[in-house]
């Protein structure tokens, strides 16, 4: 195909070429891969390259939806605890969210407790994508928060104060004191055969752990597995719990250790997440959903910290 070029520039991208052009016909291909060729330069690198790391990868993260001791206001952490009617309400509401807008998942990543595992059965149920691909570790459980597990969050508030029960529902690094075997639920969890399947020893998994104790046994997996897969074009789910998901967000968004504490992730509201081939975002991470429905539940999620808290 020829093409009559009646000017002596000739723009490609956001550069005007010079070219020795008279009113003859040339062909056109032949001439753009000419001056493509030129224009592969230094200075040009830059520019190509940034268009490159735009490509944009999508990232889901999910807390749970409600668990039967969230509805109890309880410190559940470690404790494998399934969803209350209400949380298998919220899993299956994201799923059929998730379909309305056309999302397609390739892989979904999960913890190894129930209710992060039957989360993603119900969202995928509700898309109609059950054939997806789940796998499950532990680096995305959630927080393990120690002598704390078991107990009431307002009551604590009432006998502690509300700032101390902050500090160690969401602070960065403060660790709450360590389970010991003479807890109630120590041989619970630690007699549970699922922690055989953790790649360290189950002498060596926590007793207590600080939000950024989370990140940093949380870090290996997602470089070594969970990063690969999005950087191969792949669409990931993450269905995991509030403190795994805030923790990933304040490595990926760069979010300060004062800043993470005011981070709430409702049960059961998707968040999506736009990165760049570096895996940076490439915006502000986005809650899907109705925006007052999604308020409503942040503050329900605030409000177990408060001593003013109705826990029947």
């Amino acid at each position: 195909m020829s093409r009559p070029f009646g000017s002596n520039r000739l723009p490609i991208g956001q550069f005007s070429v010079s070219v020795n052009l008279s009113t003859a016909v040339l062909p056109y291909v032949p001439v753009i891969c000419h001056l493509r060729k030129q224009l592969r330069s230094e200075s040009c690198a830059p520019r190509f390259d940034s268009l490159r790391s735009m490509t944009k990868h999508k990232l889901f993260l999910l807390r749970h939806g409600e668990g039967a001791w969230n509805k109890e206001n309880r410190f559940c952490s470690w404790v494998d605890q399934r969803l209350s009617e209400a949380g298998v309400t919220e899993a299956q509401e994201c799923g059929r969210l998730l379909k309305e807008r056309g999302y397609e998942f390739d892989i979904i990543f999960t913890s190894i407790l129930s209710r992060s595992v039957q989360t993603a059965w119900l969202v995928m149920e509700a898309m109609g994508q059950e054939w997806v691909p789940v796998v499950k570790s532990w680096r995305l459980n959630e927080r393990h928060y120690g002598a704390l597990i078991g107990l009431n969050r307002a009551e604590m508030a009432l006998n502690h104060g509300e700032e101390r029960v902050k500090v160690w529902r969401r602070s960065y690094d403060v660790t709450p004191p360590p389970i010991d075997e003479s807890h109630p639920y120590f041989n619970e969890i630690y007699s549970d055969r699922r922690y055989v399947t953790c790649d360290i020893p189950k002498e060596e998994l926590p007793r207590a752990e600080s939000l950024k104790e989370v990140l940093e046994r949380l870090l290996p997996y997602w470089n070594d597995v969970i990063s690969p897969q999005i950087k191969q074009g792949k669409t990931v789910l993450i269905s995991a719990h509030g403190n795994s998901c805030r923790a990933l967000l304040k490595h990926l968004e760069g979010v300060s250790d004062a800043d993470i504490a005011d981070v709430t992730l409702p049960t059961g509201v998707p968040v999506l997440l736009e990165l760049d081939d570096n895996l940076r975002p490439l915006k502000a991470r986005q809650l899907l959903g109705d925006p007052a429905k999604i308020q409503a539940a942040i503050k329900k999620v605030e409000d177990q910290g408060k001593a003013t808290v109705n826990t029947k």
